[in-house]
Formats: C-alpha cells, sequence, structure tokens
C-alpha cells in the first residue's frame, strides 16, 4: 500500500501530554508534520510542544466537551490552515469488579473513550473533508476481546471500533479515510497505573503469551506512525493483533470459561481493587474534569 508523505501535513493529536499521544506527536513532527497537541494539562502539552521538530501549537480541551472541541477545531484550522490527519487517542481506565465498581469513574471511562473519540470526529470532520484526510480512532486488543475486571474499558473500546467502522462507510465517498488502531498492553502511564494494583497485574499476567506481556512504547507508535502514512483502515501495533481478527469470534466464550475460574481463584482479594481511574492520566482527568478551553 502506497504511503503519503507527512511532510507539511498538519496533524491533530488527542490525549497528547504523555504516553501514545506525546510520543506520536513528536514522531509525527519527526516526519515534519505541523501538529496541534490536544489535552487536559496545559504545562505537560507546551512540554510536548517544546520538544516538537516543526510548527505546533497545543490547547487544553476536554474531548467530552462538544463545545469546547468545536472550538478548537475552529482555532486549529485558522492556526494552519488546514487539517490532514485527526487521532482521536485520549483514553482513560478503571478496573476492578463491575459490581463494586465507581459508578462516576465508569461512566467517566465510556464518555472518554467512546464519546470523545465520537466528539473529536464530529468536530474535526467539516475540515478533514476539505483536505480529503484521515481519522484514526486508538481502540484496543480490549475491542477484540472482553476481560473480566475490565467492563467499562472493554464496552468503550469495543465502542470506539464499532463507531470508527460505521463512520468510515458513511465518509468514503466524501474522500475522508477512517481507520482504527489496535493495541496490546504498552508501557504507558495508564497501563503502569493498572500495574500497581497487585490483582490486576497478576490477573495479566495469567493471561496466555503473547496478550501477557507489555510491549514498549516506541516500537507501537512507529507501526501507528506507518498506519497514518497509509491510510490505513486497521493499525496494529504488535504484529500479533492482526491475527487475533480471524478468531475473535471464539474469545468471548473462551473468556467466560477461564475467566470463571480466575475469579474464583481471586475472589478473597477482589474487594481491595481500586475503584478509580488509573495512571497519571486518570489523575489529570480526576482534577480538570469539566474545565473550559484555552489555547496557550
Amino acid at each position: 500500500m502506497s504511503r503519503v508523505g507527512l511532510e507539511g501535513q498538519v496533524a491533530v493529536v488527542t490525549g497528547a501530554a504523555r504516553g501514545i499521544g506525546e510520543l506520536l506527536a513528536r514522531k509525527l513532527s519527526a516526519r515534519g508534520a505541523k501538529v496541534a497537541l490536544v489535552g487536559l494539562e496545559p504545562d505537560e502539552l507546551k512540554a510536548v510542544a517544546a520538544r516538537l521538530h516543526t510548527d505546533c501549537d497545543h490547547w487544553h480541551a476536554d474531548v467530552t466537551d462538544h463545545e469546547a472541541m468545536a472550538r478548537v477545531a475552529q482555532e486549529v484550522k485558522e492556526r494552519f490552515g488546514k487539517v490532514d490527519i485527526v487521532v482521536a487517542n485520549a483514553g482513560v481506565a478503571a478496573g476492578g469488579l463491575f459490581a463494586d465498581s465507581d459508578p462516576e469513574a465508569w461512566r467517566r471511562v465510556i464518555e472518554v473513550n467512546l464519546v470523545g473519540g465520537a466528539v473529536t470526529a464530529r468536530a474535526f470532520l467539516p475540515v478533514l473533508m476539505e483536505s480529503r484526510g484521515y481519522f484514526l480512532q486508538i481502540a484496543s486488543l480490549a475491542a477484540i476481546t472482553p476481560a473480566p475486571m475490565m467492563t467499562a474499558y472493554c464496552a468503550s473500546k469495543s465502542g470506539a471500533e464499532a463507531f470508527a467502522h460505521a463512520l468510515r462507510a458513511e465518509v468514503a465517498y466524501k474522500g475522508v479515510k477512517v481507520g482504527v488502531g489496535y493495541l496490546s498492553w504498552t508501557d504507558t502511564d495508564m497501563v503502569r497505573g493498572a500495574d500497581q494494583d497487585e490483582v490486576m497485574r497478576e490477573l495479566r499476567q495469567r493471561l496466555p503469551w503473547p496478550a501477557n506481556r507489555t510491549y514498549p512504547l516506541g516500537p507501537a507508535v512507529d507501526r501507528i506512525v506507518a498506519g497514518i502514512e497509509r491510510r490505513s483502515a486497521h493499525v496494529y501495533a504488535q504484529w500479533w493483533l492482526r491475527g487475533m481478527q480471524s478468531v475473535r469470534g471464539y474469545l468471548p466464550g473462551l473468556v467466560a470459561t477461564v475467566g470463571q475460574r480466575e475469579m474464583r481463584r481471586f475472589e478473597p482479594r477482589l474487594t481491595g481493587v481500586s475503584k478509580g481511574l488509573v495512571g497519571a492520566g486518570g489523575a489529570a482527568d480526576e482534577l480538570e474534569r469539566g474545565g473550559n478551553t484555552q489555547r496557550n
């Protein structure tokens, strides 16, 4: 598949203050793209912007806020003249039993990961239609297979995947391409935050290979950049995730059987699992939820 050169392209990355979004912004910039950074941590965004190689700017915005994201899209267009690429990367996670989960944290995972991706797409579709650009929705292995103790995350990423597939059919004739990015456990603040909980860490380590590993961030983001250059419909951050698509129909039954055994094994320890959003990004979301949008 042919690649689209990134030199002079304008890319928007949400959740750009850290992790996948931060490194993706740097790698896109290194390939000549101008980058608009969007997130909830102005100081972190400013620091990321200072490390980029090309023209860039940053916006403090909650991706679930329709009005805020519409303003961001307008200001990005005014600032750079166009938008070629939008990566809906912003995401949060919470673990633990659904029955014992914090309803607000559970809902917030759905809002950021699913609704936030849709709000981002709604805001930027007009400018992507002008440029015949590319929208990439970051999903997860959690969209391919369910997992106990991750009900909100699995539901949100499955929904985000389905949303992107449906959107692709709607906008293809307008020249806009839509992709879904899949990642397994990757070395980010979110995964490290989840691993601070002993039960969640042990459950993950008991997954079958290769899903029980934490993968380095750099190669994963390199694969995402390559997918963006190809305007791919499916982008796999780890090589083996492509093969999971062919067996995904069998996975819910397998997970139900194995998960029942593991839940019984861990039951005495399940009440101690953290119920809030995990990692530094989750903490930032809790601190700044509902904040106003501003360009810095």
